[in-house]
């Protein structure tokens, strides 16, 4: 009798019920369990356009700021450099994104030719597995679009900041001040959405503006100075 009451009390101890509890604590799991690596595409671009565009505006500004003092001058520079940059942006991009399409289309026409060999599984899950990886395959139009709005949306910043200031230093001072603003948004908004170190990279895209300005506004000075 013994053993066979250690065989119940065993298949008492492993019919365990499931709860509603334990439902919603593996859906927790689950959604905690999401690849953020999913999101790099588009928040490469999305990232890279709106600093690039921030800084390079900027930049642009800054360095005709440092010889003119024409807000007119200063203005239309600016617009120059959002509507240039966008155009570049968005080709760039396409055209890097395309050519890493057309190398990933290559590789699994490869891959598929090798699984020829296996027919049978091929029917079974051909179908399958072929639509994960057309999901897969980046986009070339929504990494241009993603790029070019990005860029335009950072542009904007300096471009906003300096419109409606006359005073010259003043307005050099409010568009690095609006500048370094935007550029902890973005650095926070790209560390969030991507769930990276926040501090690290706020700092990184902080001092890498700085830099950018500072370059550009020093050399342009120079030569304007030297009567070039």
């Amino acid at each position: 009798m013994a053993p066979n009451s250690q065989t119940s009390f065993d298949e008492g101890k492993c019919a365990i019920p499931i709860t509603t509890n334990d439902l919603e604590h593996q859906q927790t799991l689950d959604q905690n369990e999401f690849d953020y690596s999913k999101r790099s595409q588009w928040l490469r671009a999305a990232v890279l356009g709106a600093n690039d565009g921030l800084i390079s505006t900027a930049s642009l500004m800054m360095g005709v700021g440092a010889v003119k003092e024409d807000i007119k001058a200063m203005i239309l520079t600016g617009f120059a450099g959002l509507v240039a940059g966008a155009c570049s942006m968005a080709i760039g991009e396409f055209v890097s994104v395309y050519s890493q399409l057309d190398i990933e289309v290559a590789q699994m026409k490869r891959d598929n030719q090798n699984k020829q060999t296996t027919l049978a599984h091929v029917a079974e899950d051909g179908d399958s597995e072929g639509d994960n990886e057309k999901e897969s395959l980046p986009n070339p139009l929504q990494a241009a679009a993603a790029s070019a709005l990005a860029f335009s949306v950072g542009a904007m910043v300096p471009l906003l900041a300096a419109s409606f200031i006359r005073e010259y230093k003043v307005r050099l001072g409010v568009v690095a001040a609006a500048v370094s603003l935007a550029l902890v948004v973005f650095g926070w908004l790209g560390a969030k959405l991507g769930k990276a170190p926040i501090m690290r990279s706020m700092m990184r895209v902080l001092f890498g503006g700085w830099m950018a300005m500072a370059i550009t506004f020093g050399l342009t000075k120079l030569i304007g100075s030297s009567g070039l």
